[in-house]
Formats: structure tokens, sequence, C-alpha cells
């Protein structure tokens, strides 16, 4: 069993992922105008994990209801504290899955990226920001 932790960045809403395998979390970027508006930045990075592997073990989140961009409801929850975004869920996976904000997890390198979608969108400066090397001298 592999357990991650997570919370908003003033910790009123913290939560626990159980996971049995760490495979059992899909990390990925999107590049769509709607993750891009949510994020802030020119790309969202979620984790999908079973719905129940996820357990909230401080606070309730704020929930926030939209059209996606594509006409399907999209939900999303933040602290309604510090303006932490910690997870989102469109309609169909509402059931089954919940996509949490890496950069929520108190060990956002526990799950790095395996995929990329709306990559047809993506910026040009993305692709060379996979490239540039962060070690400046």
């Amino acid at each position: 069993m592999h357990t991650l932790t997570g919370s908003c960045i003033c910790r009123n809403i913290e939560y626990e992922l159980k996971l049995a395998s760490i495979n059992d979390a899909r990390t990925s970027i999107c590049h769509c105008r709607n993750c891009k508006k949510a994020f802030g930045t020119n790309y969202g990075l979620t984790a999908k994990v079973p719905k129940d592997a996820l357990h909230l073990t401080k606070g309730i989140p704020k929930e926030h209801v939209a059209d996606n961009g594509s006409g399907a409801l999209i939900h999303r929850e933040f602290c309604e504290n510090c303006g932490s975004f910690i997870l989102e869920y469109g309609d169909v996976a509402k059931d089954h899955f919940r996509y949490i904000c890496v950069g929520s997890l108190d060990d956002p390198e526990a799950l790095p990226p395996r995929g990329s979608s709306s990559a047809r969108i993506e910026r040009a400066g993305c692709q060379r920001f996979r490239t540039y090397s962060t070690s400046r001298r």
C-alpha cells in the first residue's frame, strides 16, 4: 500500500491517498484552455486516482461547478481560506475517479507525469521549457 498526503497552503484542507500500487495514479499534463485558466499557467497537472483512494483528513473544500468549455460540467474543489486548488472531476468520472492537483501533494515528485492531453494547443514556450536547464550559473 502506498500512502501519499497533501494539503492546501494553509493546511485547512488535508488529505491522504491510499493506493494499492503507485500505478493506480495516472499523472498527466493538460494544455486545454480551461486547465490553463484554472491553474493560472500554460497547463494543468493532475493525477487521476480512484475515488475511494482519496480520504479527506481535515476540512471540507469549497466546490465550483462550471462548463469545461465543451459543454460538460467540471467540478473543482479548493480551500475557501487560501484558494489552493485541490482536485477536479467531470460528471462522467464523478462516481469513479478524482483528479488530484499534483502541486497539492506533500511530495509531488512521487507522481511524475506519464502523459499529455490537448497537446495540439500546447504553447511553443512549453517545448522550450522541457529542454531548458534550470541550473543557473
